[in-house]
Parts: C-alpha cells; sequence; structure tokens
C-alpha cells in the first residue's frame, strides 16, 4: 500500500542541523507482542487500553475530552499546530495538576509537505531579579524542597501562550479564536470531575490551605475534595481564555491577566517571589536546533537545551546501539541491565553538562557524537552493574568545566499528533510539580518551574551550569520526539514524569523499534531504568520480579511506582496506530 504521506525525504540530522532529501520507502511496523515483555494487565495505577487506529489523523493526550478536542480540530479541517493548541488549552481545565497556560513546554513540528522540523521552546524563565542563592536557606543549606515550592519564589514567567501563539502564526491553518471553543465552553458549562484528578486532590498536603481561591475551587466546604462527577464550572478560565481567543497572547502578557498574576506572585504571605510586569512583557519563545541522531535504521529527533531530554535518549539508545536488543526480548532481566547502566551514563552527563544555551557552553555536538557514545558504552559490564558513574570528558568543549548537579523534577503531560496531511506534532507540557506552586489567579495554576534549577549554586566550589540566574530557563527532560525511518515520518513520542521522562521515552522507543511492540504496549510496558542511582523497578508489574537477578548483578534496586504517561503514534502501511498510557486517563483517537 503506497504510503499517505507524501512526497517521502530522506532526513539528515545532527546537532543543530536537519535537512531533508527525497527518498521513497515506506515506512512498516508489526503489532506483535514481544515475549517475556507483555502488556501487564490490571496492574497497579493502571488499566487495559484498546490501541488506537485511524485511516488519516490522530491526537494523543492524558484526558478524554482534551483528546477529543484536538481529534475535533482536525475534522474541522485543522492541522496538527491546531489541534496541539485546542488540546493544550483543555488540558489546562480538566488535568490542572499537570500543564497549563501558567506553565511552560517544548514543541517538535514536522512539516509534511515541505519535509522540515522545527523545536519550540517555551520554557518559563526566572524573573529579573533573580539570583543564584535564590533556594538557599539561613542556614547556608538548600532550602527542603517544598519550602521552595509552596509560593511565589518558585513561580517562573510563563511561556506556554506565547509558545501557542508562535506557532500558530508560522504554521496554524484555522483562526486563532476557533481554537478555544472547546476549552471556553467546556470551562463554561463545566465538566466532570475525573478519578485521577479527585484522587491526586485527596493527597495534596498544601493546595487547599496555601490558596483561598484554590480551595474554593477544588473542594467542598468540609475539606474533601470534590467528588469523582461532579461537575466543576471555571468562568475564570473561560474569561481568560476568550481574552486571549480575541487579543492574542498580548491579553495575557500585559494588562489585567499580567498585574493580577504579579500581584499573586509577590503577595504570598510566606513564600513571595519577586516577578514584575516588565518580565512577563519581555518573554520571547525561542526556535532551537533540533538534536537528532540514529539508532538502527532510525533517526529520532528531539528538544535541545534547555532541555536535557534528546541529549539523554540519544545517548541511551546510543549506548545501546552494539547490543541486538532484539535477541533480549526474551530476557527482561538483560535487558533491564543494559538499559539502566546506560541510564546511568546518560544521567551522570546530563548533571554535568546541561542547562540553558543561552548561559552555558553545552557541548551538544560531542555528547551525542557517536565515537564518544561508544566509548561510554564500552564501560558497561554485561556481568555486573557499574554502580554510580561519573560524567565522561566529551569532544568539542568550548569554556571552563562547571559542577555537577542532579535536580528534581516532577509533574506534566504530553500531547501527540499526526494529520492527514503528514504534519507531526510532539509537545511535552508542564507546571512543574503536582498543582504547581499551589497558587491559582484568573482560572489557572501557576508554575513552580524555577525549583528545576539546582537549589545550590555551587557544587564542589564550581558554579553549576544550572544555577539559577536571571532571565535563564531552568534545565528539563522533557524529550518530544519525533522518529523517522527511511527519511519518512514514523512515530511520535513523549511523556511526563519529570526527570524519569527520559528513561520513559528510551523505554518506549526500545519497545517500539527493537520489540517489535503497538504503541499501546509500548507505552504500557512496565517501566525501568537508571537515573544513576539505584536501578528503579516498576511497582505492581512484571519488572518487580526482576530484582534479585540485577541485584545479584551489582544494581541497588528500588521497586517504586513509576507514573509515565506516555504517547505514542506510529505510522504504518494502512494508516495510523496510537497509545495512550494506561497509568493515566489518556486516549488516542482519529478518523
Amino acid at each position: 500500500m503506497k504510503s499517505q504521506f507524501a512526497p517521502g525525504w530522506r532526513l539528515l540530522a545532527g546537532a543543530g542541523l536537519v535537512a531533508l532529501l527525497p527518498l521513497s520507502a515506506v515506512a512498516q511496523t508489526t503489532t506483535a507482542p514481544a515475549a517475556g515483555m507483555q502488556t501487564p494487565e490490571g496492574a497497579t495505577g493502571r488499566t487495559a487500553r484498546t490501541l488506537g487506529t485511524a485511516a488519516k489523523y490522530m491526537a494523543a493526550a492524558a484526558n478524554p475530552l482534551a483528546a477529543e478536542a484536538g481529534r475535533e480540530i482536525l475534522r474541522a479541517g485543522g492541522n496538527a499546530v491546531d489541534a496541539a493548541i485546542a488540546t493544550q488549552l483543555v488540558l489546562g481545565l480538566v488535568e490542572p495538576q499537570s500543564s497549563g497556560i501558567g506553565g511552560g513546554a517544548f514543541l517538535v513540528f514536522y512539516d509534511g509537505k515541505a519535509g522540515k522540523l522545527t523545536t519550540y521552546d517555551g520554557r518559563e524563565t526566572a524573573p529579573a531579579a533573580a539570583r543564584a542563592e535564590r533556594f538557599m536557606g539561613a542556614d547556608g543549606k538548600p532550602m527542603p524542597f517544598y519550602d521552595a515550592v509552596v509560593g511565589g519564589r518558585s513561580v517562573g514567567v510563563p511561556g506556554t501562550v506565547k509558545l501557542l501563539e508562535a506557532v500558530h502564526k508560522a504554521h496554524g491553518k484555522l483562526p486563532w479564536p476557533r481554537l478555544f471553543e472547546r476549552a471556553v465552553r467546556l470551562a463554561s458549562e463545566g465538566f466532570t470531575v475525573s478519578p485521577r484528578l479527585n484522587g491526586l486532590l485527596g493527597q495534596e498536603k498544601y493546595l487547599a490551605k496555601n490558596d483561598p481561591k484554590a480551595a474554593a475551587y477544588f473542594y467542598q466546604p468540609d475539606g474533601t475534595p470534590k467528588p469523582v462527577g461532579f461537575l466543576l464550572r471555571n468562568p475564570e478560565y473561560a474569561t481568560t481564555l476568550q481574552a486571549i481567543a480575541e487579543k492574542g497572547a498580548s491579553a495575557f502578557y500585559e494588562g489585567s491577566v499580567a498585574a493580577e498574576i504579579v500581584r499573586t506572585v509577590t503577595s504570598h504571605a510566606a513564600n513571595p517571589g519577586d516577578m514584575t510586569e516588565a518580565d512577563l512583557k519581555a518573554y520571547q519563545v525561542k526556535e532551537r536546533p533540533a538534536v537528532c541522531g540514529t539508532y538502527r535504521v532510525y533517526t529520532i529527533c528531539g528538544m535541545g537545551p534547555p532541555s536535557s531530554g534528546a541529549v539523554a535518549v540519544q545517548q541511551i539508545l546510543g549506548a545501546l546501539e552494539p547490543v541486538d536488543m532484539a535477541a533480549l526480548k526474551n530476557a527482561p532481566v538483560e535487558a533491564a541491565h543494559r538499559f539502566a547502566e546506560a541510564g546511568r551514563l546518560a544521567f551522570a552527563d546530563r548533571g554535568q553538562y546541561l542547562g540553558d544555551p543561552d548561559f552555558v557552553k553545552v557541548p551538544v555536538k560531542g555528547l551525542i557524537d557517536s565515537g564518544y557514545i561508544q566509548s561510554r558504552a564500552r564501560l558497561i559490564d554485561p556481568a555486573k552493574s557499574m554502580g554510580k558513574a561519573n560524567p565522561g570528558d566529551p569532544p568539542f568543549q568550548q569554556g571552563a568545566r562547571m559542577g555537577a548537579s542532579e535536580g528534581i523534577e516532577k509533574g506534566t503531560s504530553h500531547i501527540a499528533i499526526i494529520d492527514s496531511d503528514g504534519n507531526a506534532v510532539s509537545m511535552t507540557t508542564t507546571i512543574e510539580d503536582q498543582f504547581g506552586a499551589r497558587l491559582m489567579t484568573r482560572g489557572f495554576l501557576l508554575n513552580n518551574e524555577l525549583t528545576d534549577f539546582a537549589l545550590n549554586p555551587v557544587e564542589n566550589g564550581q558554579p553549576v551550569a544550572n544555577r539559577v540566574e536571571a532571565g535563564k530557563r531552568p534545565r528539563s527532560s522533557m524529550a518530544p520526539t519525533i522518529v523517522f525511518k527511511d527519511g519518512r515520518l514514523y512515530a511520535v513520542v513523549g511523556s511526563p514524569g519529570g526527570s524519569a521522562i527520559i528513561n520513559y521515552v528510551a523505554k518506549t522507543l526500545v519497545a517500539l523499534l527493537d520489540w517489535d511492540m503497538d504503541p499501546q504496549q509500548a507505552v504500557d510496558l512496565a517501566n525501568f531504568g537508571s537515573r544513576n542511582g539505584p536501578t528503579e523497578l516498576e511497582k505492581g508489574t512484571e519488572a518487580e520480579a526482576w530484582a534479585p537477578a540485577l541485584e545479584a548483578k551489582g544494581h541497588p534496586v528500588k521497586v517504586l511506582e513509576l507514573t509515565s504517561g506516555t504517547q505514542a503514534i506510529l505510522v504504518t502501511p494502512a494508516g495510523l496506530t496510537g497509545g495512550a498510557d494506561s497509568r493515566r486517563e489518556g486516549v488516542a483517537v482519529g478518523d
């Protein structure tokens, strides 16, 4: 069958360069499950989910109402960018704990007709008044994490609204106001509280007592969360969206909305911030060079710094490339050992080198250099774990070497979309921790993104690459990814999950590309890996049983909840197949 994504292109890529040349091959896939690595049904925190299929277009998101908003726009003749905008606006309403217009995002866009890949940085920035010691206590030690998070101190200048406007101006098809209609209607008329939102509200310790607006919106008078099925209306959010629909992003970054954001941030009694209206007005979206590399017959592209996601995913896959991973689909312990060791190496480099490229010289070219990655891969012993890895010494470095920092990251959501013209969007979007800074204004929650900076700006006497600086963007692990095979669009993948995003995305890619899993099987596969600490195995899945064998190889093992929310769409000769992680409430829908 002839592929619908014509004309074909061959993609040749490296750090900072994406070039496309004509080619005629057609991508193919199978959906056979990999023996020994089956999706567990009834495992803790997830349900069985049916593979999504579509002939023309597909949208995958972490909430059915959001995914349906994307499909509605695709049905109306909109493209992938239009659908992503509509999806995000609804996600901010129905999944407010994870993302929204009070946060930031990274977006990777593939133009199917032009054969061009573009990446957009809508990451939050530190206010002009921010200083390196922002999160240091009076005792000279970093503040406890939630002491830093809750309140205005942790709020970065939001980037999502300007990101959505920028990509729409560059690539959108339908009128801007049309993309807001479903979110405005849902906010005005109400949506029912989902089990996930209700459950997270029940676990939340800070939101209600920190913000009276949030308490009144999310909780009942007796302090219990509004129940599953409760019709929740958010007229303030509807009003805010309507203003942005009519006036563009300026309605958010200037005027009454901007003034209210600043008042909310600076008036917090216990932990005020220092954001100004000038900080909001000055915010800019940045187009960044894509980070692309090869893995077997595939080209994998993603978001470069200030995200560490694409670099680390490429390093993990590059370290696995000499291994016959396909042969290890029936040997999950050995596969997990190799994968975890590759992760240790990638996270060691991430902590040492990654940060905002406008402030630090990130040696991206050297970090994804195949010779360098293979030299690192030779440190992996098939018989035993290396323990904590040290950072390497990649080529093409410039400037002084800085101190390493691991950092803490939490929440987030992901959107994956392919339209009928072969355009694709992979967008990871966040307010950082669940419920962000626990501050609500104008119907949306504000981010706590500044705690993605290193809380301690100096390690071993050296300034760290990811320290707080005025106007700087904190390092991220978000890894919105687009995959090509023989130069043609092949897959769109991404996940929430804080710093674990890197392992979630790399695992899903191995499952898709090496183990011939379909997207639903791949995203639902048990999570495992290492962030250069213990080897982490997902609680309530078959991965728990691997612990003794991995410990025998010297792995320090930790079994824990690894609640990914991965979305994946695959191009096949028959159309599109999609998976939405069963650990959350998402779906992949299309026509």
